[in-house]
């Protein structure tokens, strides 16, 4: 049996490197950060927040943190691809991709039209697909590695006016748990988080009936925080899950457990 490294190291990522997609704001800030404070060396990618992301990334170098950006837009696979190449070659590993970039807009489905339900599907799954698959063309050639995508309850329990999120989400979910399956045997691990209603700024003042709503049902009473999510994916992508692959780690606060009726 292979020697197990010490419980104290198992969250230690010091030498290795973090992608994470969509680390600009929010959830995505969050993970990078977190991941930089376990010693990774972090390459966020942003799409056109700029300022945010220099904001996220002098914050992190403050704290002694290792991290570099790119702007880069997801949908063109050929980009994706030289992201992948660009990160080894400015780091010298990719140990873990976070699959994180995406997009929420309320749309109604009786009023949705072809181009939102496309453009929602694009953001949440083409993105997700073609990072996954470009990380694990490297990772093969590498000797393995950890991916997560950042899916949502919604993908199990749908929200309204969301349609088209609800199902992205869903199959996201769905397209983990066959990346998981195709992608074992090269020694690559391939999780789903889900979380629930995370904080922003300036979510109680433009959602107060839904934050209350939220808070109601959680078992926990209150919304979770980007870091929540981020320590979800640290165990996911740590040598403390090296036997979990396909599957869906939820962080709700347990609002799904409640009950309905």
């Amino acid at each position: 049996m292979a020697e197990r490294q010490p419980v104290r190291e198992l969250l230690s990522f010091k030498g290795r490197t973090v992608l994470v997609t969509g680390a600009s704001q929010g959830i995505g800030a969050g993970i990078a950060r977190r991941f930089a404070e376990a010693g990774a060396s972090v390459l966020a990618h942003y799409r056109s927040n700029e300022e945010a992301m220099a904001s996220v990334i002098s914050e992190i170098e403050s704290r002694g943190g290792t991290i570099a950006s790119a702007s880069v837009e997801l949908t063109d696979r050929e980009r994706v691809t030289t992201l992948i190449e660009e990160t080894r070659e400015r780091f010298g590993s990719l140990d873990v991709l976070v699959n994180n970039a995406g997009m929420f807009p309320n749309a109604a489905l009786i009023d949705m039209t072809e181009e939102q339900w496309r453009a929602m599907f694009a953001a949440n799954l083409d993105t997700a697909m073609f990072c996954t698959q470009a990380a694990a063309r490297d990772m093969k050639a590498h000797g393995g590695g950890a991916i997560l995508n950042i899916a949502s309850i919604s993908g199990m329990n749908p929200a309204a006016s969301h349609a088209h999120y609800n199902s992205s989400k869903a199959a996201l979910i769905m397209f983990s748990q066959s990346a998981a399956q195709e992608l074992g045997p090269y020694g690559i691990r391939v999780n789903t988080v889900s979380p629930g209603l995370i904080r922003r700024p300036g979510i109680e003042e433009a959602w107060p009936d839904g934050v209350e709503r939220w808070q109601k049902a959680s078992p926990l009473g209150s919304m979770g925080e980007p870091e929540d999510v981020a320590d979800a994916c640290l165990f996911l992508a740590s040598s403390g899950a090296r036997f979990i692959t396909g599957a869906n780690l939820v962080v709700d606060g347990g609002v799904l457990s409640s009950m309905i009726y």
